[in-house]
């Protein structure tokens, strides 16, 4: 008689992706920054306009380093198909001429609240806090495997409601700040989840190793934190200089 041994699973075996799906939507869910006590406030109703314009103006310092750590992600895939995808990020956010995409979007939404746009690229108004944590996530991108920057944009996993959320606490709450300008959250609830599906097949193909699994939800945490640790930054600024009625602008 031939007997059949069954091995329990190790600690060392890959995670079936089942299991490795949702450790890595259990991460989001728990440490995406929607739960940031500024984003609280904000969807409220309970920031003042110069926290607003605070929160615009140093956000866009990321804003406008999206499309750099995507070409840097880019650069590191050796095959096309991979490659076509993320392109289209970067599309998405600089578009494909004058007056288009992302940047442009939230350059508008500036606008809406009171804010020149010479404001927003004027990057010695960025706060110290803001500054760091974006260089170190382009930082993290550039020099990490193309596993690891992948799955650090997960956080898109989250992102779409939080845009839903967003646009209806700006309806609601902050109407004197021009619906129009809201165009870049209600582009990014489709743009995020489509964005979040491909880096999360991406992952799911790559990570074949419970050692490459947990590099990834380290990944996913570590963009966590960049996020939190830009909203504490803007959270914790100086509102002198910025004015605080709905027709003013920055400082």
């Amino acid at each position: 008689m031939t007997v059949t041994t069954v091995h329990a699973g190790t600690a060392a075996d890959p995670w079936p992706v089942p299991e490795f799906t949702e450790r890595l939507r259990a991460v989001t869910a728990d440490r995406y920054h929607d739960r940031h006590p500024f984003n609280l406030r904000m969807h409220r109703g309970e920031l003042t306009p110069a926290e607003l314009r605070r929160w615009i103006t140093n956000r866009f310092h990321y804003q406008r380093h999206i499309p750099v750590k995507d070409a840097l992600i880019l650069a590191k895939f050796d095959r096309p198909e991979p490659r076509r995808a993320w392109l289209r990020r970067i599309r998405d956010h600089d578009g494909t001429a004058d007056g288009e995409g992302g940047i442009e979007r939230w350059l508008r939404l500036g606008e809406a609240a009171g804010l020149g746009r010479d404001q927003l690229w004027d990057s010695s108004r960025v706060l110290p806090g803001v500054r760091f944590a974006v260089e170190g996530y382009v930082t993290f991108c550039r020099l990490r495997p193309a596993l690891d920057a992948v799955a650090a944009s997960l956080t898109e996993l989250s992102a779409p409601g939080l845009m839903r959320t967003r646009v209806a606490a700006f309806e609601h709450h902050y109407p004197w700040i021009d619906p129009a300008g809201l165009a870049y959250f209600r582009t990014r609830v489709d743009q995020g989840a489509r964005d979040g599906e491909d880096a999360l097949a991406l992952v799911l193909e790559w990570a074949r190793t419970r050692a490459e699994q947990q590099r990834a939800l380290a990944a996913l945490a570590y963009k966590c934190e960049v996020l939190w640790a830009l909203l504490d930054a803007v959270d914790r600024g100086d509102t002198r200089g910025w004015s605080d009625t709905p027709d003013g602008g920055g400082p």
